[in-house]
């Protein structure tokens, strides 16, 4: 069997297209307790906008964001599921599994509901889209990796499609 040379292959390293921006109004977080040694809550999603050049229109109310917090350094898992409305009117299921994670100081700022510098935490998610043939099934058919950012009322979420 003849041994493949790798010499001349080129090395194929991921590379980052920005596609969208959502932006989603957040409700007062559900307390569901502590157990396992970690806190537990759900954060209503009432709503917000998406804007990209490829895609373009809202966050439907009734999404949610479960989260699922250690109590040993505040790491934050993150489980959200929420719908997007296309302008042209396709329905968008996302799932956007998710870690939030900084120095305690800031994780209890970000408890507590304050403004905090997004540079002084780390907050990435890998969303999963659930849509229908058509014009945009890209999103389905791509890997994306996300960077959020937390304020008391809302969320940002930058999408960005893997290449």
């Amino acid at each position: 069997m003849k041994k493949l040379d790798r010499d001349g292959y080129a090395e194929l390293r991921p590379g980052l297209q920005f596609e969208f921006r959502i932006q989603a109004q957040l409700g007062a977080s559900i307390e569901q307790g502590t157990w396992e040694e970690r806190r537990r809550r759900i954060i209503p999603i009432l709503g917000g906008t998406v804007e990209g050049e490829r895609f373009k229109g809202v966050v439907l109310p009734g999404g949610a964001d479960w989260q699922s917090i250690r109590l040993s350094d505040g790491v934050a898992e993150i489980y959200a599921r929420y719908t997007l409305r296309h302008e042209d009117g396709s329905i968008v299921g996302v799932t956007n599994p998710g870690v939030r994670r900084g120095p305690p100081d800031v994780v209890a700022r970000l408890a507590a509901g304050e403004m905090v510098d997004p540079s002084s935490y780390y907050f990435r998610t890998t969303p999963r889209f659930d849509v229908g043939p058509g014009p945009h099934q890209w999103l389905a058919d791509n890997a994306f990796i996300c960077v959020g950012k937390r304020w008391p009322d809302a969320v940002e979420i930058d999408f960005y499609r893997v290449l």
